[in-house]
Order: structure tokens, then sequence, then C-alpha cells
């Protein structure tokens, strides 16, 4: 399952990746808007990479945030695109809210687990 998890978190950031510095006519559009695909985009990063480490969390976040960081300044040198400081924080934002996503989850997994354990096994009396 982690091998899937891990496989399934870095195609994703290649996709954005892509999709951030490639073609402008190449990159997918929704209704959403440019700060909602944004939000999107990032948050299931956030989501796919915690739950992909969940022991290195906290680390993976911070390095996530200064990847996102490199790769808006790269859009300096891409043709068609450009660097915002709005992008940036959209995309830092949305990537830590997807890390505490994956936090809750796995905190909620956990309890389920627990409960489930105890209630199949009966409670001490």
């Amino acid at each position: 399952m982690s091998i899937l998890l891990r496989s399934s978190a870095w195609l994703l950031a290649a996709a954005v990746a892509f999709a951030t510095l490639g073609p402008p006519g190449l990159r997918p559009h929704s209704d959403l808007g440019q700060d909602g695909e944004h939000a999107l985009a990032f948050v299931l990063v956030g989501v796919a990479f915690g739950l992909a480490y969940p022991r290195r969390r906290l680390s993976a976040t911070a390095i996530a945030v200064v990847l996102i960081g490199l790769l808006e300044l790269m859009q300096f040198w891409a043709p068609g695109r450009h660097a915002r400081l709005e992008d940036f924080l959209v995309d830092a934002g949305t990537t830590c809210i997807g890390f505490a996503l994956a936090a809750i989850a796995d905190w909620a997994m956990t309890r389920f687990r627990a409960n489930s354990a105890l209630t199949s096994q009966g409670r001490a009396e």
C-alpha cells in the first residue's frame, strides 16, 4: 500500500509541475478559476504526500513549501508563464492544509482501529 501511495504522490507532483511550467495551452482548465485550480491541485498534493510519508510529515511539509517556491520562481524562465506571490501563497497554504487533512485522517483511522480492536476483543471488566 505504501508504494502505491508514494507512486501516486510523485505522479501527482509531476503532473502539477508540468501544469505549472508547461505550455499554458496544455494546462487543464476548469470552472474553479485560477486560484481554485491551484487550491485543488495543491491540497491533493498535500494529502497525497501526507498519507505517503506519515512518519516524515512535518519535514515533508517544509520541503514541499520550499519546492513550491522554487516551482513558482522557475516560471520566470518558462515562456508564457509568470511567477506571482499570490500563487505561491495559495499553493503553499493549501498544501499545508492537505498535510493537515492527511494527519487528521491518520488520527481518525488510528482511533477507529483501536475502537474496533476493543470491541472485537470485548472490554475488560
